[in-house]
């Protein structure tokens, strides 16, 4: 980063409780963009994602990822001494992220009314599976059993395969980025006279609230939407299709970009077809337009069938896996991974510009108690 860009967090400091995924992404966030994350872990053994695999050089990669850039300090919040250590650094803190489940931090004496008592304008983030009341607020909750719980498992996958987990812990990961999103405005309203805020995420709630075109569905139609595999509810053509060497995306939404696909193909002739001149008669007749589509992809190879229609103004796209996305020029060029001097494991920084500017760490994750000597004085 240049040495005149001010990231907009810089000088805020973040006492991170949590674990595992959702807080410990929330605080990965607030720390490429300038605030010092400082983690709190269990002597001995730390934060449980320190133990998942995969690991490299018995180090794991997983915690590396979303533990860039923090510092690490062990401490007991069971025993009084360390407490009061925790207690202290309240005092000198901005902001406290935790993710146990409801009621644990009361337990533990580390909860929001504590902390308020301590600091009248600390920022407490809560972040936990259904939320911090409720009548499922005492359910543990992973990111599979939410997926399920939010109906988004029930509009995920093909008829013959039945609901499906999205491949990735979404749940997590937008609760995090949600709390990061909350905390921020918090910082804001407390710099216009705000006191102390208590923030609560629920992955549940969030989860569901993100579901806009199977919400719109149901609100519309008075019942819940099905499964339809990768194409689109309402719009069509709009999934992924087999071409001479594999699969591709092509996503129309609308009569011009149909008329558009329609010449590309050289068959005008269903442009005006009673079965497919509307988006409606195409989504009810979809079986019949994808034959018709796959059979003149199948001349084609993907590559040469995305640049035809790319050239057309027809959005569409190869299918890549993870490694052809991350080798890509695009995520080179959008700076998307950043090396580390030493290890070949680059950091994932937040993914924002300000003003061409990627703010972000350039540290790798601590050692666990990196930071004892510095807080503990005995």
């Amino acid at each position: 980063m240049p040495n005149s860009f001010n990231p907009p967090l810089a000088g805020i400091k973040i006492l991170d409780l949590s674990r595992v995924l959702a807080g410990p992404h929330c605080t990965a966030l607030l720390g490429d963009i300038g605030a010092h994350v400082l983690k709190v872990e269990t002597p001995m053994h730390g934060d449980d994602s320190r133990h998942l695999g995969p690991f490299k050089n018995g180090e794991s990669v997983y915690f590396d990822l979303i533990n860039r850039g923090k510092d690490s300090l062990e401490l007991d919040l069971k025993n009084e001494n360390d407490l009061q250590i925790f207690y202290e650094l309240v005092a000198q803190s901005d902001v406290i992220v935790e993710n146990y489940r409801p009621g644990v931090a009361k337990r533990l004496k580390v909860d929001f009314d504590t902390a308020k008592a301590i600091n009248p304008k600390i920022i407490y983030a809560s972040i936990s599976g259904f939320g911090q009341q409720g009548p499922l607020s005492q359910f543990p909750a992973y990111d599979i059993t939410v997926q399920a719980m939010s109906g988004l498992m029930s509009v995920t996958g093909f008829p013959e395969t039945g609901p499906t987990r999205v491949g990735e812990s979404i749940g997590d990961i937008f609760a995090g980025t949600y709390a990061a999103w909350a905390i921020s405005s918090a910082l804001f309203a407390r710099e216009r006279g705000a006191q102390a805020q208590h923030i609560d995420v629920a992955m549940f709630d969030v989860m569901l609230s993100m579901q806009m075109t199977g919400l719109a569905n149901l609100f519309a139609n008075k019942k819940a939407p099905t499964i339809v595999g990768n194409r689109h509810p309402v719009s069509t053509p709009f999934d992924t299709y087999k071409a001479k060497d594999g699969l591709m995306v092509i996503a129309v939404a609308n009569d011009k970009l149909f008329a558009k696909l329609c010449s590309a193909m050289s068959r005008d002739d269903l442009i005006n077809s009673e079965l497919f001149k509307t988006d409606p008669l195409r989504t009810k007749n979809e079986s019949k337009l994808k034959q018709e589509m796959e059979n003149w992809l199948s001349e084609y190879s993907v590559d040469d069938a995305c640049e035809l229609l790319l050239n057309q103004g027809i959005p569409a796209a190869p299918v890549w896996n993870l490694e052809s996305s991350v080798n890509s020029e695009q995520s080179k060029a959008r700076e998307l991974f950043v090396a580390v001097e030493g290890s070949d494991i680059p950091i994932v920084p937040q993914p924002v510009f300000f003003n061409g500017v990627k703010p972000h760490v350039t540290q790798p994750s601590p050692k666990l108690g990196v930071s004892n000597n510095k807080y503990r004085t005995n």
